[in-house]
């Protein structure tokens, strides 16, 4: 029987193997995560128009919530979107992978290390030795990209009464700008439950998480002062300017999946819809060598990277073409379009239309400087 041993159980590493033992129950799975429970401390998302509809049945049973819509908010735009949204939290699918794996497909609290394309071997010795081992142990080095910061402090909150937040508010762009284009997020787990996010897209990667849990705080109080906090997650996501997908990829014979394969969305970070895609074209393949499967995901990195090359050029003009604490008009403009364009934009799958329409209408920032940004570091 083939064996496929997957390193790393974050989001790309869980689903991939969600994928294999739903399919192929001809390929033998075991899952290594070196903390005690599987997906650390995040909550995903994704909205209804970034997963294929025949790649749902990944998704089944790890927990979803929905919205049917989900809003933004900006000084001079404020709207609520068609789109429905969709979050997984941590304890969810810590829960799900450990009832669709069972447990003697994988190893939870087992550092790893080191690996090779065809074993793996854990702190103490153990060998795990398989057809292909694939890396799906979060972000690696990107030195060599020029790079901006998506961070975030989120705190949960659960209040003694219904908080009032009916939808997800992907951006409220209403607060003070800070440290480049800050926003608030909000996402309502249940009546009395809600996730309060402050994030900043900036040049820096510093992350004041006490300056950030009282901004929080202050937003909290304004829903109501009776709360406790259930949790805190934080972050640090890339968000690619310009340079090269090979950056993921030089000298690499493992097969990568996730942040170390350079999938995730440029401009939103978000990697869930990239996560699934690679899971289900595991889930098909015949080929399960390691070389086979380095050039699928190899392969798949390098075009979504050239199809995305838009997105690195809005990302130049976010970052360079307009000062750090007027960066919310180049979102408030793009936000003025059509829903069914917005979709596209969060599924990374833009027309060429589509692109003419987001760069058109009265410019947010200076032409000069626009100009500017769109040619620097254009890779």
């Amino acid at each position: 029987m083939t064996r496929i041993v997957i390193a790393g159980g974050g989001l790309a590493g869980c689903l991939a193997a969600t994928a294999l033992a739903k399919r192929r129950m001809d390929v033998e799975i075991i899952l290594v995560e070196q903390d005690e429970n599987f997906g650390g401390n995040h909550i995903w998302s994704f909205f209804d128009s970034d997963v294929n509809r025949e790649d749902r049945w990944i998704l089944e049973d790890v927990g979803l919530t929905h919205w049917d819509d989900h809003e933004v908010r900006f000084p001079k735009r404020q709207r609520t979107i068609p789109i429905g949204y969709n979050s997984i939290r941590s304890p969810s699918l810590d829960a799900a992978m450990r009832a669709i794996l069972g447990a003697d497909r994988y190893k939870l609290g087992r550092a790893i290390n080191s690996v090779s394309p065809t074993s793996l071997v854990l702190d103490g010795g153990e060998r795990l030795d398989a057809d292909a081992v694939i890396d799906a142990r979060g972000a690696g080095s990107m030195s060599g990209l020029e790079l901006g910061m998506q961070k975030f402090v989120g705190r949960t909150y659960r209040f003694a009464t219904p908080h009032g937040v009916r939808r997800p508010v992907i951006m409220d762009a209403t607060v003070q700008q800070l440290d480049g284009y800050r926003f608030v997020y909000q996402l309502p787990l249940s009546d009395t439950e809600l996730l309060i996010e402050d994030t900043y897209y900036s040049a820096s990667p510093v992350l004041d998480d006490e300056a950030l849990r009282g901004r929080i705080a202050s937003v909290a109080g304004q829903v109501n002062n009776v709360s406790k906090v259930t949790s805190e997650e934080r972050g640090i996501l890339p968000i690619v300017l310009s340079g090269e997908v090979d950056t993921f990829w030089r000298g690499e014979t493992l097969p990568r999946i996730g942040l170390r394969g350079g999938f995730f969305h440029p401009t939103t970070s978000y990697s869930l819809p990239d996560a699934v895609a690679n899971a289900a074209l595991l889930a098909e393949q015949r080929d399960f060598s390691a070389a086979a499967l380095h050039a699928l995901f190899r392969r798949r990195a390098e075009k979504l990277w050239q199809d995305r090359s838009f997105f690195r050029v809005l990302n130049r003009m976010l970052f360079h073409a307009v000062e750090p604490d007027e960066s919310y008009r180049v979102l408030e403009h793009f936000y003025r379009l059509p829903p069914a364009v917005i979709a596209r934009f969060y599924s990374g799958k833009l027309a060429a239309t589509d692109k003419l329409r987001i760069l058109s209408g009265r410019p947010p920032v200076s032409i000069g400087r626009a100009i500017g940004a769109l040619l620097k570091s254009a890779a």
